[in-house]
This record gives structure tokens, sequence and C-alpha cells, in this order.
């Protein structure tokens, strides 16, 4: 008991507001189907070894020759320390430098990587291409859950909602990012 007070009285934040990220969505977008977006899902399963799921078009674009419903990318979802691996690698490639204007207002990060040959083992392959993707961060704080669960849910308080500001601190403490 009295341990936990020391911990008080030591100005320790509260567990609870500590930030952590939720998962980290990596995608590409090759604007067609066939072997283009094959060879975008092979490429994001050598980078990330997990599988992808395809994205569809919202709208059909008659300029670009696509119909709506049709496969135009692909993605997927890491967490946990797959997640933590894979972003110190993506933060690597662009030297640790982040725009402020990446983050958005409820503490969300997105950023890009322009070729894939850019990540270590990746090689130039005249019959794949080059492909760039989109790394999107996403953060949160304990007790998240609540919005989420089915009985009982409640919704999160804006005291408890993550700020801009403390992405943006979190990414400079923990990964040591130089936001520009």
């Amino acid at each position: 008991m009295i341990a936990k007070n020391a911990e008080k009285s030591l100005g320790d934040p509260n567990p609870m507001t500590r930030l952590q990220i939720d998962k980290v969505i990596v995608h590409m977008s090759v604007g067609e189907g066939g072997q283009r977006l094959i060879n975008a899902e092979k490429i994001i399963k050598t980078l990330t070894e997990r599988g992808t799921v395809r994205t569809e078009a919202k709208k059909t674009q008659p300029a670009f020759g696509i119909r709506k419903g049709q496969a135009i990318g692909c993605k997927t979802t890491l967490r946990g320390s797959v997640a933590d691996t894979f972003l110190k690698t993506a933060l690597d490639i662009r030297q640790n430098h982040i725009s402020d204007y990446q983050f958005d207002e409820n503490g969300n990060m997105s950023f890009g990587i322009v070729e894939h040959t850019d990540f270590p083992g990746m090689t130039y392959d005249p019959e794949i291409g080059i492909f760039g993707m989109d790394v999107t961060v996403t953060f949160k704080k304990s007790g998240y859950r609540i919005a989420k669960r089915r009985v009982a849910s409640r919704r999160i308080p804006n005291s408890h909602k993550v700020k801009r500001m403390e992405a943006i601190a979190f990414m400079t403490d923990e990964y040591h990012v130089v936001i520009v």
C-alpha cells in the first residue's frame, strides 16, 4: 500500500492514459486488377509476412477505366510486435522525418514510401516493377475496448480520446521521429 502511494506521489502518469500503437495498415493501390495487383500482393506478403485483402473501387471512373467494385489495390493490417518492427523499418527508410501535417486531429498518422525496393532485402525485378505504398498508424489508449464491446458498450469520453499533439509527442519520444 505504501509503495502504491509512493508511486502516485512521484508523479507517474496514469497507465490508462498512456499511448500505444493500435495497428499499422500497409496499403498499395495499383489502379487496376490483373498481374500488377498480384505483384503488389506478393510484395506486401514479402515485406510483412502476412496475407493481404483486396480493396475495391468505390466509384466508377471512366477516364481511368475503373468500375465500381473492381479490385484496384491491396492492404494488410499489422498489430503488436510485427507492427512495431515494420514501423521502425519504414521510418528508417524515411530517415525518421515526418511532417506535422501527416497527423490528423484524431491521433492517426499516415506517410508514404515511394519505392518498395528501399526496404532491406528487396531488389528491383524488371518483371514486377516498382511499387509505392501508404503506411497508416492508428494510436489508442487503454480502455478503448468499451466502445467496441458487445455488452454494455459506451462512448469514449473526449478527455480519453487521442489528440494530435499526444500522437506527435509519442512518436518523438518512442520512435525518435523528427517532426518537420
